[in-house]
C-alpha cells in the first residue's frame, strides 16, 4: 500500500499536538474497552452466581410450600388460602386451579433461562421427576391468577400486590404451576429478590460509561496542555529556522523545555553562529576577489593595447573578455542572491504591477498578461522578490516573446505560474537551466544566471521554482512561496 493510500485510510493529524491526542485517545479507548470488558465479565459472573443462589433459595421455598399443601386435608386447603390472602399474602401468591393456566410467556434471555433451569432442577430434585411442573416468566400485564383468567389488577390489593407488585419497575413474574393431585394444580407466583428483579441482558452500566468519558476527557486535557507546553520551543525553533532562511540576523533561541528540546536549541544556535561567520567571510572573500581580479585584468588590457601584432592582440582581447565575463558573472551571482534586506509584509499585487507595467498594453504591446491576485500580504524581502519575479518574466519574454502570469493564492502558499509561447526546454535540460552560465541560445545576451538567481532567492524564502513544458507548447515556470513553514 502506498503512502498516499495509507493517509487516505488513516486520517492522522499533522501537528504534534493532534498526533499525541489522537494516539492517546486510541490507547485510552483500547485500555478502557479492555478493562471494561474484564470488569463487566466479572460483574456478570458474580451477578449470575448470586442470581442462581437466589433461584435455588426460591425453589426450596416453593418445594416447602408444595409439601405443606400436600399435607393438608382437601377441605382445609381453600381455608388456608383465604387466611393467607386476608393476612396480606406471603412470599408467593398461591392459588389452586383445576388446570394449568395458559399465559403469554416472556422472550427468553440468558438470565431467565438460567433461573428457570435452576428452579426446575431443584423442584424435581425435591418433589420427584414424575411431578408435572411448569415454570415460566410472565409479564405482570399478562398475568392470570385463577381459572377464570382474572388479571392482577382485578384482585384486591391486599391479596397479591404485596408479593407481585413493584412499581414502577414492573419486573417479570416467575409463575410455577405444579400438579399436586389429579385435576388440582398448585399455582405459585413470585418476584425475584433484589437486586435480581430485572432479568434482561444489560450492556455496560451507565456509571462505567460516565467513568470512561470523564477519565478520557481529563487525560486528553492533561496531555493536550503538556504537549502544547512542550511544543512551544519547537514552534520557536521552526520560526527561527524560517527566519534564518530569509536573514542571517536571527536572535539566539532560549534554551528551554525538555532536555532533548534544549539540546536541539543549543545545536541550532551553534549552527546559526557558524553560518553567520561563513556568510561574513564569504562576503569579504568575494569583495577581495572583485578587487584583486579587476586590477590585473585592467593592467593586461593596457598591455594588450601596446602589442603591435593585431592578430595576437585580438586573441588576447578575446581571452580577457571571456575572463572578465566569468568574473562578472560570478560576482553578479553572489551579489544578486545575497541581498541583505529586512523582512517586511509585502503587497505582492503592487510588486507584480511594478514588474509587469513596462510590458502591459499600450506601451508594451500587451506582451504580458496577468490573471488572479494575491489574497494577503507576504512576509519577505522586497528587492529580492522583485528581482526573482523580474528574472522569470525576462526569461519568458526572451525565449517566448510573450508571458502569461497566473496567480493561485491560499492560506498555505503563494503560487505564481509564468507561461511563455516559446519552444519550451528539452526534458534532459530542465535541471541544467538552473546551473550558472548555462544558456539555451548562445546568441542571446546575458550570463545565463537569471533562473539560478531566481531559484536561490526562492530557496532563501523557503520556496521553490519548478519547470515543465506545456502540452500546447511553451514553458511553465512555477514559483511557490509558502506562507508558513512546512
Amino acid at each position: 500500500m502506498t503512502r498516499s493510500a495509507r493517509r487516505r485510510w488513516l486520517p492522522v493529524p499533522r501537528s504534534l499536538l493532534g498526533r499525541m491526542l489522537f494516539l492517546t485517545l486510541l490507547v485510552v479507548l483500547v485500555a478502557q474497552a479492555l478493562s471494561s470488558f474484564i470488569w463487566v465479565s466479572q460483574l456478570r459472573a458474580s451477578q449470575m452466581e448470586g442470581l442462581l443462589a437466589s433461584a435455588r433459595s426460591l425453589a426450596h421455598s416453593m418445594s416447602a410450600s408444595v409439601s405443606y399443601f400436600r399435607s393438608l386435608p382437601l377441605g382445609y386447603r381453600p381455608l388456608v388460602l383465604d387466611q393467607l390472602r386476608s393476612m396480606g399474602g406471603t412470599r408467593f401468591f398461591v392459588s389452586l386451579n383445576d388446570k394449568p393456566l395458559d399465559m403469554q410467556i416472556l422472550p427468553p434471555t440468558e438470565r431467565k433461562q438460567a433461573v428457570l433451569a435452576e428452579v426446575d432442577e431443584v423442584l424435581r430434585e425435591r418433589l420427584g421427576n414424575q411431578v408435572d411442573i411448569s415454570v415460566n416468566f410472565v409479564n405482570p400485564d399478562d398475568l392470570r391468577i385463577f381459572n377464570g383468567g382474572l388479571k392482577l389488577d382485578e384482585l384486591p390489593r391486599s391479596w397479591a400486590h404485596y408479593a407481585l407488585s413493584l412499581q414502577p419497575l414492573n419486573p417479570p413474574v416467575l409463575v410455577t404451576q405444579i400438579q399436586i393431585a389429579p385435576g388440582e394444580w398448585l399455582y405459585l407466583a413470585s418476584l425475584m429478590p433484589a437486586p435480581y428483579v430485572s432479568l434482561e441482558d444489560e450492556g455496560i452500566p451507565n456509571q462505567q460509561l460516565w467513568f470512561i468519558l470523564l477519565t478520557t476527557s481529563f487525560l486528553l486535557l492533561f496531555i493536550g496542555i503538556l504537549v502544547h507546553w512542550q511544543s512551544r520551543p519547537l514552534k520557536r525553533l521552526a520560526q527561527a529556522a524560517r527566519d534564518m532562511s530569509l536573514s542571517s540576523e536571527v536572535e539566539l533561541l532560549p534554551e528551554a523545555g525538555g532536555s532533548e528540546v534544549v539540546e536541539v536549541s543549543r545545536a541550532f544556535n551553534a549552527m546559526r553562529e557558524r553560518i553567520g561567520r561563513y556568510l561574513t567571510e564569504r562576503a569579504q572573500l568575494f569583495t577581495a576577489i572583485s578587487h584583486d581580479l579587476r586590477t590585473p585584468i585592467t593592467r593586461l588590457r593596457l598591455r594588450v593595447e601596446l602589442l603591435e601584432n593585431p592578430a595576437l592582440q585580438d586573441k588576447f582581447s578575446r581571452d580577457l573578455d571571456e575572463l572578465e565575463l566569468l568574473v562578472k558573472g560570478a560576482l553578479q551571482c553572489v551579489k544578486d542572491t545575497d541581498i541583505h534586506e529586512n523582512i517586511e509584509p509585502l503587497d505582492l499585487n503592487l510588486l507584480l504591477d511594478c514588474v509587469t507595467e513596462p510590458y502591459l498594453a499600450p506601451t508594451g504591446n500587451g506582451r504580458v498578461t496577468v490573471r488572479g491576485q494575491a489574497l494577503s500580504p507576504y512576509a519577505g524581502k522586497p528587492l529580492a522578490l522583485k528581482r526573482c519575479i523580474g528574472n522569470l518574466l525576462d526569461n519568458a519574454l526572451k525565449y517566448g516573446e510573450r508571458a502569461h502570469l497566473s496567480i493561485d493564492d491560499d492560506k498555505d502558499a503563494f503560487v505564481l505560474h509564468v507561461d511563455d509561447e516559446g519552444p519550451g526546454v528539452p526534458e534532459t535540460w530542465l535541471k541544467q537551466v538552473f546551473e550558472p552560465n548555462f544558456r539555451l541560445a548562445a546568441k542571446q545576451p546575458g550570463y545565463g544566471l537569471g533562473l539560478g538567481i531566481a531559484r536561490n532567492i526562492a530557496h532563501s524564502h523557503g520556496g521553490e521554482i519548478s519547470l515543465r513544458n506545456l502540452p500546447e507548447g511553451g514553458l511553465r515556470v512555477t514559483l511557490r512561496l509558502p506562507r508558513k513553514l512546512e
